[in-house]
């Protein structure tokens, strides 16, 4: 039997929200480009188109000879995911789609309504968490499972905070995330043994990126950073975006070819 490795060579990977530079999604776009995979890289709004470009243009330079493509979209709609799929299968001349890496927009998964008590949220602020962190995992999905030999890999990047419930002010992102995170083991339930398609979610604790600032400043977000620290196991309370990127790139390997339906906190031990 040959060696296992993390080889993504002849792969085609989608990774949503994947639009800023220093975000999980860009540094897990990057990570699977370095090993081989053609990578489609997910923004959504105009205004993130520029920074989407540097995201595309950081890969070609670090990771010689890679194929990446820009695709605009928003998948919290089942008319973006479509779009989404339906360039990347053109844009790379293909029929298939082997790796979705979904939210933050799965990696997109913004949150503005931190730092906001459930009494004092808006319908808005409701209805836009759930369509980014859950309905973008299923509508995601959905396109892109059509199209997935099998083998294929599907890994949603939730939350430790989904599994932390006594921070107040963060009750409705972590909600959602827990939705996402149902919905991972449900379509492992249902394409795994219909497509042999394997469902994980890789949940990062506090990570050093753009997000950090989407949380006010005040007494709960210090209150929220103490109860993280006190969980941290490896003395520190934060990560890198490239540390979980690393998780998502050993979930979609062949090395997890047995591992679907599981919740993977890459959170230096937070949620132990």
């Amino acid at each position: 039997m040959a060696p296992v490795t993390l080889s993504l060579d002849g792969k085609v990977a989608i990774v949503t929200g994947s639009g800023r530079e220093n975000g999980i999604g860009a540094a897990t776009a990057l990570n699977l480009a370095r090993n081989g995979a053609r990578v489609a890289i997910n923004y959504v709004s105009d205004a993130s188109a520029a920074r989407a470009a540097k995201v595309a243009a950081n890969i070609e330079a670090q990771a010689g000879g890679a194929r990446v493509l820009v695709v605009q979209a928003d998948v919290s709609t089942a008319e973006g995911a479509a779009k989404l799929v339906a360039e990347t299968l053109a844009g790379f001349n293909t029929d298939k789609i082997d790796i979705l890496s979904s939210p933050p927009l799965n990696n997109a998964g913004s949150a503005p309504s931190m730092g906001t008590l459930l009494l004092d949220l808006t319908p808005t602020e409701v209805e836009r968490a759930f369509a980014l962190n859950t309905f973008g995992t299923l509508y995601a999905t959905q396109a892109a499972a059509r199209h997935m030999p099998a083998g294929g890999r599907i890994v949603n990047v939730g939350s430790v905070v989904s599994r932390i419930h006594n921070m107040p002010g963060v009750g409705l992102y972590g909600a959602s995330k827990a939705a996402q995170e149902y919905l991972t083991a449900a379509l492992a339930a249902e394409l795994g043994p219909k497509q042999g398609i394997t469902v994980n979610t890789v949940a990062p604790g506090p990570t050093r990126t753009d997000a950090e600032s989407w949380f006010p400043d005040g007494e709960l977000k210090e209150e929220v950073g103490r109860k993280l620290a006190i969980g941290a196991r490896l003395g520190r309370a934060s990560g890198e975006a490239e540390e979980v990127a690393d998780a998502v790139l050993l979930v979609v390997s062949d090395a997890a070819r047995w591992i679907t339906g599981q919740y993977i906190a890459a959170s230096g031990g937070i949620t132990a």
